[in-house]
């Protein structure tokens, strides 16, 4: 087993890569099923879940080489139903393949899904947009599945945002005849991202990145070579490590519109942030004020990135309120964050923050889910004294070699075997 070790205390300086996005790559990965054909993915993650997907691809017959963050993928002979139930089960993203296979083959049969286990996630949305373009869906014995003779463009208004829902549907509507439309669709820029590499493929899909995106069926797709757009979720995750250590860091290949909710949260606190073509400069000289958040599909601040900013307002001055407003049950964490000491308090799905309420130092804590365990990596980088994560596979589930890009801006972090 491995853990991640952490002296704190040092400020981050210098400059960070950006990976390629994990919210992205997934269904874009997954999409390449529709294709029956030769598909080049750059920008590419090197994280577990990308590696779990390549798997679950390969068993289902499709043929993978992999030069780091290139991708080729060739589906012309996968099959459907064939995905191995203890891999699809192991992370949330598979999800993607009930829409990719009834898109392609009209009948998909995938476990039930696992991933980060904060709360209820239903498939209730996914499950409407398949039937109302035609499809028959059951869930038994661990399995989702289902069925059309044909798939029908149609209306779907969501009942909540979805983006996994909104994934899903287009997936399973790009081949549907006639023009589906998703009314309150998710708005995402992995939303826009699959519609773009879709549409390179040959789709005909319009407004992604609005609440409402049609498609229109086409006959068939082909391959095509496409990039994969930088990870919001990480990039935000180093502007919180870099206010958090009070340091000075220049974060490249980044899409600076993607971060507004965050650059502004910052800003409010009293971080100096500056916006380039590609590239976000975060710099905190003095201290930060309190503030309150709450978190929102997007445009609003992400839900994934809301464990980090509790952890980065334990070092604000006075008390913050972050107030999760899409999932249920995500600070569990909140335990772990505990033990450096820090204040919290938590009722139902509202923590108050008491920053600056006592001297936070390093302790040892468990990774409860992945973006929990970034923002202990951000406790642990910003406390005085020695933090040891365990169960840092959650971590790697998500970020591309988290320990290393940290270490070349100063901190002294190592990843070690026990």
């Amino acid at each position: 087993m491995d853990k991640i070790v952490i002296n704190g205390g040092t400020p981050l300086t210098g400059t960070v890569e950006i990976s390629g996005a994990k919210n992205a790559a997934l269904p874009v990965l997954f999409g390449t099923i529709l294709t029956a054909d030769r598909c080049v993915i750059e920008n590419v993650p090197e994280i577990l879940d990308v590696d779990l997907t390549l798997e679950i691809l390969e068993k289902m017959g499709a043929k993978v080489r992999r030069d780091h963050t290139t991708v080729e993928i060739d589906t012309r002979d996968i099959l459907p139903c064939r995905s191995p139930y203890e891999l699809v089960s192991r992370m949330r993203g598979s999800t993607y393949l009930i829409g990719a296979e009834l898109g392609r083959f009209k009948q998909a049969k995938v476990g039930m899904t696992g991933g980060c286990n904060f709360g209820i996630r239903p498939i209730d949305q996914h499950v409407k947009g398949f039937k109302a373009l035609g499809a028959t869906v059951d869930t038994r014995g661990g399995y989702v599945e289902a069925f059309a003779d044909e798939l029908v463009g149609c209306e779907v208004y969501f009942d909540k945002v979805s983006v996994g829902a909104t994934v899903n549907v287009i997936l399973a509507s790009v081949f549907a005849k006639g023009t589906t439309v998703l009314e309150s669709a998710a708005r995402e820029p992995h939303i826009v991202d699959l519609a773009n590499f879709l549409n390179a493929c040959g789709a005909n899909i319009t407004g992604a990145g609005t609440d409402t995106i049609k498609i229109k069926g086409v006959e068939k797709l082909h391959g095509c070579t496409y990039a994969i757009i930088p990870d919001m979720i990480e990039a935000g995750t180093f502007m919180f490590a870099a206010a958090a250590t009070g340091g000075n860091v220049k974060i490249n290949n980044v899409i600076p519109k993607h971060l507004d909710s965050i650059s502004a949260k910052l800003s409010e606190m009293g971080v100096y942030v500056e916006e380039l073509d590609d590239a976000i400069i975060v710099r905190r000289d003095g201290d930060m004020k309190n503030i309150n958040v709450k978190t929102r599909p997007y445009p609003g601040f992400p839900t994934d990135m809301q464990p980090q900013m509790t952890a980065l307002l334990c070092f604000a001055k006075g008390d913050s309120k972050v107030i999760e407003g899409v999932w249920d049950n995500r600070f569990r964490y909140v335990e772990e964050l505990r033990k450096t000491g820090a204040y919290i308090d938590v009722a139902g799905e509202t923590a108050i923050i008491h920053g600056g309420a006592a001297e936070l130092v390093g302790a040892p804590m468990r990774s409860v889910d992945l973006r929990a365990g970034a923002a202990m990596v951000i406790m642990g980088l910003a406390v005085n004294g020695r933090t040891e994560i365990v169960d840092i596979h959650t971590i790697e589930r998500g970020y591309d070699n988290i320990v290393k890009k940290l270490r070349g801006l100063g901190a002294d972090i190592r990843k070690v075997s026990f």
